[in-house]
């Protein structure tokens, strides 16, 4: 097992390679699904339940454009995997190339302090936390589109603009009041 690294390869020409990892696999296929579907940009998805991904096929993987952690919610084994999985990421994918991407927040049953520990996770990694509909397709048609933005910029599809400087315009900050008791 090996730790990936962001730049051990070249980027291809007109395609943009993503990295989708959730434990569960609730989300992930049909935002799978969806992400094929872009006709701009060739985007080649590649999906895993957690890091690190097998050696085996180390060679032959691409570039790994983006990197998204998927974590649900209702579950606190998606938080304890997405948080196991970071170790085994290169320092440099913390340059712009890596996002979470949370579903099931709205529920009433979620406890506030699992919300408030992936926002402090996303805080202290400095990338974006978004936050996505996963029951109905315009909740996955608007995760895809977010998800896009940022994934063409990490494979430098946008004149001007870079991983590393998207990722200060858009990470995640904690407020200072985030320690206090949570909205009860």
């Amino acid at each position: 097992m090996s730790s990936l690294k962001p730049f051990s390869k070249l980027p291809a020409l007109n395609s943009a390679n993503i990295l989708l990892v959730e434990f569960e696999e609730q989300f992930q296929l049909s935002l799978a699904d969806a992400l094929v579907e872009e006709t701009a940009v060739t985007v080649n998805v590649r999906l895993a339940k957690s890091l690190p991904l097998p050696k085996e096929n180390e060679e032959s993987r691409p570039r790994i454009d983006l990197v998204v952690f998927i974590v649900n919610m209702m579950s606190e084994l998606s938080f304890q995997s997405t948080e196991a999985s970071l170790k085994h990421l290169d320092p440099g994918f913390f340059l712009g190339k890596v996002c979470f991407m949370v579903t099931n927040a709205r529920n009433a049953s979620v406890p506030t302090e699992r919300l408030d520990s992936v926002r402090k996770l996303a805080a202290s990694l400095h990338c974006p936390l978004l936050f996505a509909e996963d029951q109905t397709p315009a909740g996955v048609t608007n995760a895809t589109e977010r998800l896009l933005t940022i994934l063409k910029v990490t494979a430098g599809h946008v004149p001007m603009a870079t991983a590393l400087y998207l990722s200060n315009l858009t990470r995640c900050t904690v407020p200072p009041d985030i320690d206090q008791p949570s909205f009860d």
